[in-house]
């Protein structure tokens, strides 16, 4: 299979292209392109589009002080990426979405797979829009609604929280949904099978900050103390059931332990 990536230059971008390399697959990294271009597809069979215009280390509140640069480069930009790809007939669409389409839903509701986007930021407005974009137009395409992602790399999501916690500055505590870069790789490849539905939950972990600083706190010997655990009760957490379905094994905590050594190591990457 000849697959197209966009944003095969960040952080899950880098790790999905070696996990398509891996695979056996031929991939084009569309070396070049920015989010507004045209690209020309033709001969490709799948496009999987992880590129995102954003303020570095954020997406809600990614668009910093330029909203409408930001709505333009991901709404229009995503828009005519898609335009492309069916103008050459690529035969499927992999768009990485956000859980942020389910904001707007009530505390402690189960989140379906199927559920309509209800966004609350403008961060979910615009992955909920490119999600209509790709369905409303001839492609088959799947959006993956992915929780927050962690793993290794100099840019990882926790190396402020880990400083802040190993100099024995207090910590809020803070309950989320979590999955691993590896096991988001893993449901992009089958987001690509032809069975895959129109839209994919991508969660694994329900983390706790007290839980996932203890580990570090075992691994480095630390003995400031943990953040109190925080409430639970009102998080929406993803069902998984349809990518479960098709063969997704995410690593849980077994793989959060194997990869906090590698977060720990300042010139660490993926």
């Amino acid at each position: 299979m000849k697959i197209a990536l966009t944003g095969a230059t960040g952080i899950l971008g880098s790790f999905i292209a070696e996990t398509i390399t891996r695979s056996g697959h031929k991939l084009n990294r569309l070396p070049g392109y920015r989010l507004g271009d045209s690209p020309d597809l033709a001969g490709h069979d799948a496009l999987i589009h992880a590129a995102f215009a954003h303020v570095p280390g954020r997406y809600r509140g990614g668009e910093g002080d330029d909203p409408q640069g930001f709505r333009q480069l991901n709404v229009n930009g995503t828009a005519k990426l898609f335009r492309a790809a069916a103008d050459a007939g690529v035969g499927r669409v992999v768009f990485l979405s956000s859980r942020a389409v389910h904001d707007g839903h009530p505390p402690a509701m189960r989140l379906a797979d199927d559920l309509p986007a209800n966004p609350t930021t403008l961060y979910g407005q615009v992955k909920a829009e490119a999600e209509a974009t790709l369905a409303a137009l001839p492609l088959a395409g799947t959006s993956l609604r992915a929780t927050g992602v962690y793993g290794p790399g100099r840019a990882h999501k926790w190396r402020g929280l880990f400083a802040d916690y190993l100099a024995g500055r207090p910590i809020p505590p803070r309950v989320a949904t979590e999955v691993h870069v590896a096991d988001l790789s893993a449901a992009v490849m089958l987001a690509l099978r032809p069975d895959a539905p129109a839209t994919l939950n991508v969660s694994d972990l329900v983390l706790d900050r007290r839980d996932l600083l203890a580990e570090l706190a075992r691994l480095t010997g630390s003995s400031h103390p943990l953040p109190m655990r925080a409430d639970a009760t009102t998080l929406r957490v993803p069902d998984c059931a349809r990518l479960l379905a098709l063969g997704w094994r995410p690593g849980g905590m077994a793989r959060l332990q194997a990869s906090l050594p590698s977060m720990l190591d300042p010139n660490g990457d993926l």
